[in-house]
């Protein structure tokens, strides 16, 4: 997946022996690899982009549940997010191809704009297989792949019978019971910054997921304009407003890794309506002319019992 990976486990019990349970991780992790990457030519989704039929196509559980996962957020948000942004992102220079720092024209911005959708992507869920409307259709899971196997090494766990425990890859986390001091879990939230690491806020968290989306790290700059790797669906552009990270707390990892990409499309206030509606626990980092302005849900309040 291009990244890193971490599990913490509170108390190991002596009839699980280590080595075996880290080949079942990373069997895992290998397994929602060779199904959702798009660096991986012959990953299921890299043989299902490749494909020009629009015939119905075989799609494995994972790959079925994940598709069906996108679809949700992509109808909750209007479009905001959508796993068919892919040509876009690899026309901004985001993406698997060659890296290119100059802003495309926008007659191919348009272009690209017309070849995705994520309604021309049918799933039919009980016979598990998937079509597309239009031949070129391109699917990129990078807003949620990794939520869906920190999710899958989490059950994993679970099957062992591990209580307390915390799963962490590329930020996105699952955490559950407590830490090894007894306590719950302490996770800091970055300060988006571009150079360094520096910690804005450090939360208290136990039996649940979060995911952070922000676009101060991966960007490039063309005759002094900042362009984000965060792609906007709806108009084919980067991003262009204040807002620097979101971090989502959800049930599931999968569902908070898409809404905080999908609330960072979004940006800060029709984000934070957004999630309002739903009742999402999210915590913004708002970008101000020499700092960043702190703002969160009423569900974030509620979870971490903030004073309101």
């Amino acid at each position: 997946m291009g990244t890193s990976f971490s599990i913490k486990i509170s108390a190991f019990p002596d009839n699980i022996p280590q080595k075996q349970l880290k080949l079942q991780i990373d069997s895992v992790l290998n397994d929602v690899n060779q199904r959702m990457s798009t660096y991986l030519e012959n990953s299921e989704i890299s043989r299902f982009n490749r494909s020009q039929s629009i015939e119905w196509q075989h799609s494995s559980e994972d790959l079925t549940r994940v598709l069906l996962e996108a679809k949700k957020v992509s109808d909750l948000t209007q479009g905001a997010f959508d796993v068919t942004v892919g040509p876009l992102v690899n026309l901004w220079g985001f993406g698997p191809d060659p890296r290119i720092y100059k802003a495309p024209e926008k007659d191919i911005i348009e272009q690209r704009l017309n070849q995705i959708g994520y309604k021309k992507l049918l799933i039919a869920k009980e016979l598990k297989k998937i079509k597309k409307i239009v031949p070129d259709l391109y699917i990129d899971l990078s807003a949620l792949a990794k939520g869906y196997a920190v999710d899958k090494v989490a059950e994993l766990l679970e099957t062992h019978g591990f209580l307390n425990y915390l799963v962490e890859i590329g930020g996105e986390l699952r955490l559950k019971g407590k830490n090894i001091n007894g306590n719950p879990w302490r996770i800091g939230i970055e300060k988006p910054v571009a150079n360094g690491r520096l910690i804005q806020k450090i939360l208290p968290v136990t039996d649940i997921s979060m995911a952070t989306s922000g676009d101060y790290r991966n960007y490039f700059e063309d005759d002094g304009v900042r362009f984000s790797h965060t792609i906007d669906p709806r108009t084919g552009q980067p991003i262009a407003h204040k807002l620097a990270s979101v971090t989502i707390f959800a049930k599931t990892t999968i569902e908070a890794d898409a809404i905080a990409t999908a609330i960072m499309v979004l940006g800060p206030q029709e984000g934070f309506d957004f999630a309002e509606k739903y009742k999402i626990a999210a915590y913004f980092l708002i970008k101000t002319d020499d700092d960043f302005k702190e703002q969160s849900t009423l569900a974030f309040k509620n979870l971490f019992k903030v004073k309101q």
